[in-house]
């Protein structure tokens, strides 16, 4: 089986707005009451901060059934399921990290990783702080999220107009994808934000949230983590992230 060559989209070196700022916690929560999501599971996204993130490359879908279809034959794990062109779901982190690890022995390409949580925010975010990778407003459309209607997968790549302001795809809704960082609050988080999210299955960070999920997890800012065992269930998959050319 043949390796498909990445599509990467290379992110330039640049200032990341990151998170809500603190006093505007509740009014998010208000705006998004409709999820019914808890003012306190916003709290973890604050306090905004300036953060300089250098260049790196981010793949501009998900990783595909297909693309992970090669990797489990060439190292005897099991077939994925699904359409070749959806992201593949239902992985944990350990084993996406390996198969970063393994493109890039496969490849040549020294560096493939899962992107950071910075990262992907920078990605996603561009650089004016926008609550979603398209803008400020939600519009139904632009993401495979639980208001489509859908109820599982769709090909990568399939909401161009959802783009982020770097032409990253598919970074909210579709699927729930892993950042290579592990939670922690934030420096000057809110009183109550808690040090460990021990109800997590997993302590990495995920982000962009999956076709079963709601808008609020479409917001740039938003922080989430794999909360069920069953990752094929929630929508778990993950992108390549890379090293800036030199």
């Amino acid at each position: 089986m043949q390796i498909e060559p990445v599509d990467w989209v290379e992110i330039p070196a640049g200032v990341l707005r990151r998170g809500t700022p603190t006093q505007d916690i509740p009014l998010v929560a208000e705006r998004y009451a409709a999820t019914r999501v808890p003012e306190e599971w916003y709290r973890k996204e604050a306090p905004s901060a300036e953060l300089d993130v250098p260049a790196f490359r981010i793949a501009r879908t998900p990783v595909t059934v297909a693309q992970w279809a090669v990797f489990a034959d060439a190292t005897g794990r099991p077939a994925p399921r699904g359409p070749g062109d959806h992201p593949v779901i239902g992985v944990g982190w350990d084993e996406a990290d390996a198969y970063c690890r393994w493109l890039g022995e496969r490849t040549g390409e020294s560096g493939l990783r899962l992107p950071t949580e910075e990262e992907w925010e920078r990605a996603a975010r561009g650089d004016d702080g926008r609550e979603f990778p398209w803008g400020d407003e939600y519009r139904t459309g632009l993401a495979n999220l639980v208001d489509l209607g859908v109820g599982t997968t769709t090909p990568v790549g399939s909401f161009p107009e959802g783009a982020s302001p770097f032409g990253v795809l598919d970074m909210a809704g579709n699927a729930d994808e892993w950042t290579a960082t592990l939670y922690a609050p934030y420096a000057g988080a809110p009183e109550g934000v808690p040090e460990v999210e021990d109800w997590a299955f997993d302590p990495h960070i995920t982000r962009g949230g999956a076709f079963r999920h709601d808008v609020d997890l479409a917001r740039c800012a938003r922080r989430h983590g794999a909360y069920e065992e069953d990752l094929a269930a929630i929508g778990v998959g993950f992108r390549l992230a890379a090293p800036a050319v030199p």
